[in-house]
C-alpha cells in the first residue's frame, strides 16, 4: 500500500553542520538583492543630491558648505569625495560590482554622516536611526557578500565571497572613516 504521508521539506547543508529546514539559496539572492539595490540606490541618490542638487540637495557648494559648519576642512572637496563615494559607491553596490569595496565606501561615508548626527539622540528628526540602518545595512551586504544575482559573480576572485573579504573591507572603511574624523575640528 503506498504511503500518504507527505514528502519530508528539503534539507539543506547549513554552516553549523546541523540538517533541518532551511531557505532555499535562491531566497537568500533574492533577499539581497532586494537589500543592496534599495540600499544602493538610495545612497546614489543621496551622492546626487551632493554632487548635483538633484532631489532637493544642496549640490557642491551647499554641502560645502555643510560640511564647514559641522567641522570638516575643505568643505567643497569633503562634499566632492562624499558624493562620489555615495554615487559610485551605491550604483556598484546596487549591481553587486566590487562588493567588499563598495560596501566599506558606503561604511566609511556612514560612520562619518552618524558622528555628525551623534548627540541628538536616536529618533528623528535629530536622532541617528536612519544613518545607524544604513551602515549596519552596509556592513551586513559587506561581511554577507551580494549573493549569486550580482556581477561579482563574473569577476574572477569575487565569484566566492569569503568572510575575510568583508572582515578586510569593514576593517578598511572604519580606518579611513577614523581618519577622515580625525582631521575633522
Amino acid at each position: 500500500m503506498p504511503s500518504t504521508t507527505a514528502p519530508a521539506p528539503a534539507l539543506h547543508a547549513d554552516p553549523t553542520g546541523a540538517a533541518g529546514p532551511s531557505a532555499s539559496p535562491h531566497a537568500y539572492d533574492t533577499g539581497l538583492l532586494l537589500l543592496r539595490l534599495a540600499l544602493g540606490l538610495t545612497m546614489a541618490a543621496h551622492g546626487g543630491q551632493k554632487l548635483f542638487g538633484w532631489f532637493g540637495g544642496g549640490g557642491i557648494d551647499g554641502t560645502g558648505q555643510f560640511f564647514t559648519t559641522v567641522g570638516y576642512p575643505a568643505g567643497r572637496t569633503m562634499a566632492v569625495v562624499a558624493g562620489l563615494t555615495e554615487t559610485f559607491g551605491g550604483l556598484a553596490l546596487a549591481a553587486g560590482l566590487l562588493t567588499p569595496l563598495a560596501g566599506a565606501a558606503l561604511v566609511g561615508t556612514l560612520v562619518n554622516a552618524l558622528a555628525v548626527r551623534w548627540g541628538g539622540g536616536f529618533f528623528a528628526p535629530k536622532g541617528v536611526e536612519y544613518e545607524l540602518l544604513l551602515t549596519a545595512a552596509a556592513t551586513a551586504l559587506t561581511l554577507t557578500g551580494p549573493g549569486r544575482l550580482a556581477v561579482d559573480r563574473f569577476v574572477p576572485g569575487l565569484r566566492i565571497h569569503r568572510l575575510a573579504y568583508g572582515a578586510g573591507a569593514v576593517l578598511i572603511g572604519l580606518a579611513t572613516a577614523g581618519v577622515i574624523l580625525l582631521v575633522r575640528n
